[in-house]
């Protein structure tokens, strides 16, 4: 179809504001979809870090009058690689201090019902005969709970677009006391079980899985486990009705910004052909962190959320044994206060052997990913997972449990796999600390036989993670919903 129209809307994307992978998504995937010819616009909420990086605009909507909502402009602008944006300005839902779901303190903000079903009604008004613009799309592709609503008004509207709905999380699912229906002025008849109502709540998440036209998630295999408990969170029997409609496509990176050969956070550049800089970057990270000075000493690389679904825990009860392996090891991350305490203390317990910086560092992140030998990511749940690609970018195997998004991208070195040049890392099955132990113990091993180090290094950065081959998938996907319509 040419000229295909997509609107995009999400609660937040990167560079402009940033809390997790959705923002990474938002940023990268559109810019990917206009490369392959998709006319797609992003729209997001007007929070006070959106505005203030906004640069020229022009107020190209108002909406005045929408039942239940406060008064709200659309400001058109631009985001990088030339995509266009539309944000939603209203100052009394998104002009605040702290975060795009939370305060200061970290707590949810008490209206994000109404913050977020303002953005949903306007995506739905902007993808039917009510559009106030020039440009109308084709289809609308939703994300996340926090745009759930969009279907539902999508379905009961005239003149409206299919929508495509994305999960990102299913764990996060938006439900709210179910007098919020009235408030934001849904259809009364939409409040039942073949609907957005669950165990008596209106389900942001639900009215998304419902009433979009296709699902879409993250990866193949998480789009299975969904079906399921317990990675259904509730939703898997309505998932498993949908199955048809449900297609899992993996993400993809910025390989210009995860580029080991340009990346400017580096000591020394490096390439495939040309590997000996990765040896200066170990060397690098070991002085920052305060690690002994040791190039055939195994380093073990963490950039994570130090919480229970990445399986830090287990990490944390293993860091002794693996300290006398002997082997390396630096974190960096932040999440739960108990986690916090024990990452700093096991980095003053064994000096020169853990080293940990509990906070975020865009910098540091690149440098572990460039100077760890290996990558450890231990996820309990992992819809898709971005630190095991750039690994792999960076000739870093990791080490996965065999879940999500990171059984699809991580293929388990075995002899065979060596062999055939499959081989990408290593993963484990069974979340248990013994099972996470004899995997790295496994990897250490491989580690200390170059040869078969370095072909393992080979074929990790032969992959190809970049959104032009999610763009076609989606874009596939965008076109089937539409033949349907048709």
């Amino acid at each position: 179809m040419a000229g295909l129209k997509v609107l995009f809307a999400t609660s937040e994307v990167a560079p402009l504001i940033k809390t997790g992978g959705l923002a990474d998504v938002s940023g990268a995937l559109p810019a990917a979809l206009r490369a392959i010819g998709v006319d797609v616009r992003i729209l997001v909420p007007g929070y006070k870090q959106v505005i203030a990086q906004l640069g020229q605009h022009k107020v190209v909507a108002t909406f005045d009058s929408l039942p239940g909502f406060p008064p709200a402009r659309l400001l058109s602008g631009t985001m990088a690689h030339d995509v266009p944006l539309l944000v939603l300005e209203c100052p009394v839902l998104y002009q605040r201090d702290g975060g795009p779901y939370q305060n200061v303190g970290g707590h949810d903000w008490a209206d994000n019902a109404l913050r977020f079903g303002l953005l949903s009604k306007v995506a739905a008004v902007l993808g039917c005969n009510e559009s106030p613009l020039d440009w109308r799309s084709d289809l609308v592709h939703c994300n996340d709970w926090q745009t759930g609503l969009t279907p539902a008004w999508l379905h009961f509207a005239q003149g409206a677009a299919p929508s495509v709905f994305a999960i990102h999380n299913l764990l996060f699912q938006g439900n709210f006391p179910p007098e919020t229906v009235g408030q934001l002025h849904l259809p009364p008849s939409c409040f039942s079980i073949d609907g957005v109502e669950y165990y008596g709540k209106l389900s942001f998440l639900k009215a998304g899985l419902f009433y979009a036209d296709h699902i879409t998630t993250v990866s193949p295999n998480y789009a299975k486990e969904i079906q399921k408990e317990p990675l259904g969170f509730g939703m898997q029997g309505l998932l498993a009705t949908r199955r048809n409609e449900l297609t899992g496509i993996l993400n993809g990176i910025d390989t210009e910004e995860w580029n080991p050969a340009t990346d400017p956070h580096l000591a020394k550049p490096y390439s495939s052909a040309r590997m000996v800089g990765k040896a200066a970057n170990k060397e690098a990270l070991q002085s920052m962190m305060g690690l002994n000075l040791d190039p055939n000493m195994p380093l073990l690389g963490v950039v994570s959320r130090l919480t229970h679904q990445k399986g830090l825990d287990l990490l944390l009860e293993i860091a002794p044994r693996l300290a006398g392996l002997p082997a390396q090891l630096v974190m960096l991350g932040n999440g739960e206060a108990q986690m916090e305490k024990a990452v700093r203390d096991l980095s003053r317990r064994y000096p020169g052997q853990i080293g940990a910086h509990v906070g975020f560092s865009e910098d540091l992140s690149h440098q572990i990913e460039a100077g760890a030998d290996m990558f450890v990511m231990p996820s309990r749940f992992e819809p898709c997972g971005l630190n095991q690609l750039y690994s792999q970018c960076y000739g870093t195997p990791p080490i996965v449990h065999a879940t999500g998004g990171l059984a699809d991208s991580v293929v388990d070195c075995t002899p065979e796999t060596l062999k055939d040049g499959t081989a990408s890392g290593f993963a484990f099955l069974g979340m248990t600390a013994e099972n996470l132990f004899a995997t790295i113990h496994r990897a250490i091993a491989l580690y200390h036989d170059q040869a078969k180090w370095k072909a393992l290094r080979k074929n990790c950065m032969a992959k190809d993670f970049s959104w032009q081959r999610s763009a076609e998938a989606y874009r596939e996907v965008y076109l089937k919903v539409l033949g349907r319509r048709e």
